[in-house]
């Protein structure tokens, strides 16, 4: 019986230790499955680290454990009790239950807790406020740069209700020409001797002023520098030589003329001398800015529509102008059809300006290579409110800051003009913000109305130290506007003389219509430039970190904040009376 009960003791005792042998194998099982789960689990917080040092306690203690209960067996090899088997640490895997001889795998109370933690922490949980994927971003502001709501719509309600009673009045008065020239009488010498001697100058100088715009078009795209002092000296010999010309005449009609063009002449002049410093920059932008054109072959499309709707459209007028003559009160008719003319080819300008700013600006702000006929499309549909009510009033906003820039060159020492030059400036700023030709890229690119447009351009400006000043000392827009008075002074030196030649009396007015008529079909020309120079000032101001900008704007403006600039800086209102 001794035999047998030592027997069973060390039967037992070798059953222990297999069991203990399988108890640290299935804890080296789970502790490799912890392992591989926490290879799929982001630990984000401090929490998680105390959790793992207190599972690192807790298996040291039950390793201890282990090792008690192993050398206990090996001191007391004689007998076996089950009582230090049923005091093992509670978190022990392990639980021997002699009778029923059956292993029950129960892990650790902290690893449960800690796999829950960790499942519950790691769920995601929906943010009502998260970020919208990227492509979403995208895709909303694409929504944004297609807007399809009608900007200035009772600027536009009334542009086309003006148009379409000119259009009536034009007919009308057309149809009273063609019925008073095939009439026998004295209407019928009257309007024939227009048609013969009056006519034929006025449609002349419209085609000359197409093919004038075409070629400083050309000039300014293919030699910068070069054109923008062409044009500043050129304009300023040409209106010079058009005013000598008709004082020439020695007729009282024609030295009026002359006298303003030759005043104008030597208000150019002094301009171009002011803003010589002012041309090797603007080079640089104009160069910069016209590169993107050769990436679109049809971008000069919406200007040859607009050109030959122009010249159909005064063509209409000038029938209109004779027809007006046996009207009712011709002088007033004739100063309407005058105005509603200046209205109508700005419009036709800005359409073009605004076609040319969306497919640059998408350039630009996107990268896109947008359609062209697209962006025409929405010139003449959604865009041409704001088109309307800028073409009525940047022209007279900018005249105005013009002037009230004069004066405050010219004020002088007295205390009387110095209060009314700022007085006059400051408030012509004002007004600037809520007007001004920078506007139509943001019209074309987003879609907003004209005002908004000004001041969200105006504000881009702001936003950069020193971007007001530079875009006040660009001389694009002047030497747009230059433009045309060249090409309308040289129409004038042509049909002036052509008509001094075979009818002294229309000398006069051929000269004045030929100016006007030579100067809006010229602006309407260079849109296209003006419109790429707007673009690279407003969208660099927008995203001034864009690689298509290059260094240009960037080094301007570092010289200016080192007080390295020397060009002589645009009249403006102190930042200290602005507020």
């Amino acid at each position: 019986m001794g035999v047998l009960g030592s027997d069973t003791v060390v039967m037992k005792k070798e059953e222990a230790e297999r069991d203990l042998e399988e108890g640290n194998n299935q804890v080296e099982k789970n502790r490799k499955n912890e392992k591989d789960d926490s290879n799929h689990i982001q630990i984000e917080t401090d929490d998680d680290d105390d959790e793992e040092e207190e599972e690192e306690k807790e298996m040291k203690k039950f390793d201890e454990a282990k090792l008690k209960d192993k050398s206990s067996d090996n001191n007391k090899n004689n007998e076996f009790k089950v009582s230090m088997l049923q005091t093992l640490n509670p978190t022990n895997p392990l639980r021997i239950v002699i009778h029923g001889a059956s292993q029950v795998q129960i892990p650790p109370p902290s690893t449960d807790r800690r796999h829950q933690q960790q499942q519950s922490r790691h769920v995601p949980q929906p943010h009502p406020h998260a970020n919208t994927p990227p492509q979403q971003n995208q895709a909303l502001e694409m929504v944004s740069l297609n807007s399809t709501t009608y900007t200035n719509r009772i600027s536009l309600f009334i542009f086309l209700v003006h148009m379409v009673g000119v259009i009536g009045l034009q007919g009308y008065l057309a149809y009273k020409a063609v019925e008073g020239i095939i009439q026998t009488g004295e209407i019928q010498r009257k309007e024939t001797k227009l048609l013969k001697y009056w006519l034929p100058q006025v449609e002349g100088a419209a085609i000359l002023s197409i093919i004038l715009a075409f070629t400083w078009q050309k000039a300014m795209r293919e030699w910068p520098s070069l054109t923008l002092k062409f044009i500043l000296w050129s304009s300023f010999f040409t209106s010079l030589a058009a005013g000598i010309l008709l004082l020439v005449f020695q007729k009282p009609s024609t030295d009026g003329v002359g006298v303003a063009l030759i005043a104008f002449a030597i208000g150019n002049g002094l301009y171009a001398c002011w803003v010589s410093q002012r041309i090797g920059f603007t080079a640089k932008v104009l160069k910069k800015a016209l590169e993107p054109v050769c990436k679109f072959r049809d971008l000069n499309q919406p200007t040859y529509w607009m050109l030959g709707l122009g010249f159909i459209y005064i063509t209409i007028w000038v029938f209109a102008i004779i027809g007006a003559l046996n009207f009712y009160f011709p002088p007033l008719v004739i100063i309407g059809l005058v105005l509603s003319l200046a209205w109508t080819a700005e419009v036709l300008r800005n359409v073009a300006n605004i076609t040319v700013s969306r497919v640059i600006a998408l350039y630009y702000l996107r990268g896109m290579q947008c359609s062209t006929g697209f962006c025409f499309q929405r010139a003449l549909s959604t865009n041409l409110g704001s088109a309307c009510l800028g073409s009525l009033f940047v022209p007279a906003i900018e005249a105005l800051r013009i002037i009230a820039r004069g004066l405050n060159l010219l004020e002088g020492e007295d205390e009387f003009m110095f209060s009314c030059a700022h007085c006059c400036l400051r408030v012509m700023d004002s007004i600037f913000r809520y007007g001004n030709s920078w506007a139509f890229v943001q019209i074309a690119a987003y879609g907003k109305g004209f005002v908004k447009a000004s001041q969200d351009t105006w504000g881009l400006f702001e936003r950069i130290d020193n971007m007001e000043q530079v875009v006040d000392a660009d001389i694009t827009s002047s030497v747009c506007f230059l433009t045309g008075v060249c090409s309308g002074s040289i129409c004038v030196i042509v049909t002036a003389s052509w008509t001094f030649a075979i009818h002294k009396d229309y000398t006069a007015t051929v000269s004045l219509l030929a100016f006007f008529l030579g100067y809006l079909l010229t602006r309407i020309g260079m849109a296209l430039p003006h419109a790429c120079v707007s673009c690279y000032y407003v969208c660099f101001a927008e995203n001034p970190r864009g690689m298509l900008f290059g260094d240009t704007i960037t080094k301007r403006l570092e010289l200016i904040r080192t007080d390295r600039d020397i060009v002589v800086p645009t009249p403006r209102v102190p930042r200290r009376f602005r507020d």
